[in-house]
């Protein structure tokens, strides 16, 4: 707290002069309660727990104090030597000879931690006081006779505007008394530093320097500010830093304090701002990573503000961009080991060495895909090895990856599931174009909504597959580049449309149902899985007339077109009815014997009942 380091260098340009404290402020004076004849009083507040800051009407009745008090001096200005007898609970009794005793307080011979600088047959310093105790004792002060003794020095120091050493005796209202030389004096709460202290009874036993800025030899009163000795300090401190304060100069501070965006450094009088992006090339998340307050450290100076007396200051700028030569020290392919960072959910950035971080993007941390969160594979502090992927300088970044470290299942895929083979596995996932197969770790395959059945028309898998069911298929394609693996169901049976291709040519008539309709028209099972199309201009009788088709009527088709690589199939009614006309022309052109055949008016009389149920 009475760092002399401790004070903020704008706090000097608010500093008044020694007249200007002398009676500007009430709070400056000596309270009734520094006198000597007040020590019991004194003694009696002190058991109190004072207020932090005395009020303005404290300070203004200590002042009233100071320079209206009655001119009561000591009836005898000779000191005395006295042997101390005996020390009561309140007073020390003390032999002065002539067979003579007197009394006095015995908060006058207490040092700072409350207990007796004398015993009994020690040799004190004392000098009479008027009147007598109850008891018949002579009134005796030591603190006057050791500030009679000291006054020479206290008068020169005061006179001469040098500092002279204190020390904290104890807190009191208003601020703290303090011992000089043996003399009490009393240091005001508002001159005990630059800033304005809230527990000045932390300062108890501690010795300061202080400069005497009020003095009263008559009364013994002793007033002074440590404030003045810290304001002429840094005024020189200053001067002293402002001869070598320039942009670019490198100076050694000290951090008086921390914030969330930096450090303030102490150069001497005057200090600096050395923000948290300039402390490290590398993250930090707080300042406190790097510095601690009371650190002494060497800075180089940013920039200066003369008339605004602001200064920036950097620490990462004494030592050289790790970022000019990353790419020479980190050429692409290299392995090399970091500590992680942060973990977000796209990757982990992997600090390679202060000031370098590389992000290992979720992607690259494993083969396989399946992997939710990088979490679940790396921590906050784990130590990992990767290998280099890419590095760019200039935007300050590299690219890592751990699954390269690992040998890659895609590149013996080829070996170990030929196309052909067949894969058993799981379904891990359904979409609309087909179900994902996990056949090992970090191996899926697609079975397209196309490869699962030779007959059924799937819409979507879920209408064949459930997610979770143990499925056998077979190997159509792999691309190890694009990590792809192409699998079939349907493919593990025969291909109906196969065989009916090379049981059935065109011109052949099939008997059929007919499944759907369309606009152009309708889709026709002419065998189990084989459907056939028969277009709206092929659905018409002998007569050329329309036939209506709706779905479950049967009808003889004749097959008029085959395409197998497409799997498709024309079909026919008219063309059954041109086939049945022709037979009739034969039969007539070349009539069978009476014995086994048909005459032509039973071909005539058999056409016009077929047109008749029509």
């Amino acid at each position: 707290m009475f760092d002399d380091n401790s004070a903020h260098s704008q706090d000097s340009s608010s500093s008044t002069s020694l007249a200007e404290r002398s009676t500007a402020s009430p709070e400056d004076s000596a309270p009734e309660s520094a006198t000597p004849r007040q020590q019991p009083e004194m003694a009696q507040h002190h058991d109190e727990k004072p207020a932090t800051i005395a009020t303005t009407e404290d300070f203004a009745s200590a002042l009233e104090t100071f320079t209206t008090e009655s001119e009561e001096a000591a009836s005898e200005d000779n000191v005395l030597k006295g042997t101390v007898l005996k020390l009561t609970a309140t007073n020390v009794v003390v032999d002065i000879g002539a067979k003579s005793e007197g009394m006095l307080p015995l908060a006058e011979v207490l040092d700072h931690e409350g207990k007796p600088k004398f015993q009994p047959g020690d040799e004190i310093d004392v000098m009479r006081d008027k009147g007598e105790t109850e008891e018949g004792y002579i009134n005796l002060s030591h603190q006057k006779a050791q500030r009679l003794r000291a006054w020479d020095e206290i008068e020169k120091a005061y006179n001469e505007k040098k500092p002279i050493q204190a020390t904290v005796v104890e807190r009191i209202k208003g601020g703290l008394t303090v011992d000089i030389l043996g003399a009490k004096a009393f240091l005001p709460g508002s001159q005990t530093d630059l800033r304005p202290v809230r527990n000045l009874d932390a300062a108890k036993g501690q010795k300061l320097e202080v400069a005497i800025i009020k003095l009263n030899k008559k009364r013994g009163n002793i007033v002074v500010s440590r404030k003045q000795v810290l304001e002429e300090e840094q005024t020189e401190k200053r001067s002293k830093t402002l001869e070598h304060l320039e942009e670019g100069a490198v100076l050694t501070g000290v951090v008086k304090n921390l914030t969330e965006y930096g450090a303030f450094v102490d150069l001497g009088g005057i200090d600096g701002l050395l923000h948290i992006t300039d402390m490290s090339w590398g993250r930090l998340t707080h300042p406190r990573d790097l510095v601690n307050v009371g650190d002494q450290i060497q800075v180089k100076v940013l920039k200066f503000d003369k008339d605004k007396q602001r200064v920036s200051l950097g620490f990462k700028q004494l030592t050289p961009d790790p970022w000019l030569d990353a790419s020479h020290r980190y050429p692409v392919g290299a392995h090399v080991s970091g500590r992680v960072i942060s973990v977000t959910d796209y990757g982990a950035f992997v600090e390679l060495e202060q000031g370098i971080e590389g992000l290992v993007h979720v992607s690259e941390m494993t083969w396989s895909k399946r992997m939710k969160h990088p979490s679940k594979l790396v921590n906050v502090g784990d130590q990992v090895d990767c290998v280099v992927l890419s590095v760019n300088p200039q935007e300050r970044r590299i690219s890592l990856g751990m699954r390269q470290l690992a040998s890659n299942p895609w590149d013996a895929l080829h070996e170990k599931y030929p196309v052909g083979a067949t894969v058993e596995g799981k379904v891990r996932n359904l979409t609309d174009f087909g179900a994902f197969i996990e056949i090992e770790d970090a191996i899926d395959g697609l079975v397209h909504v196309s490869n699962l059945s030779w007959t059924k028309r799937v819409k979507h898998p879920s209408e064949v597959l459930k997610k979770g069911d143990r499925v056998k298929a077979i190997v159509l394609a792999i691309e190890p580049d694009k990590r792809r693996l192409s699998l079939g169901v349907k493919q593990l049976q025969p291909d109906v449309w196969e065989t009916f291709f090379q049981q059935h040519h065109v011109g052949d008539v099939r008997h059929g149902k007919v499944l759907r309709v369309a606009s152009f028209g309708a889709f026709v099972e002419i065998a189990e899985g084989i459907e056939g199309l028969c277009h709206n201009s092929e659905a018409v009788d002998a007569n050329g007339q329309p036939i209506h088709l709706e779905p479950g009527l049967e009808h003889d088709f004749k097959i008029i077109k085959m395409t197998p690589e497409e799997k498709k199939v024309g079909l026919s009614i008219r063309a059954v009815g041109e086939e049945a006309s022709r037979t009739e022309v034969e039969a007539y052109k070349h009539p069978v014997s009476s014995t086994g055949g048909s005459t032509i008016g039973e071909l005539v009389s058999w056409k016009r009942a077929g047109n008749e149920n029509n």
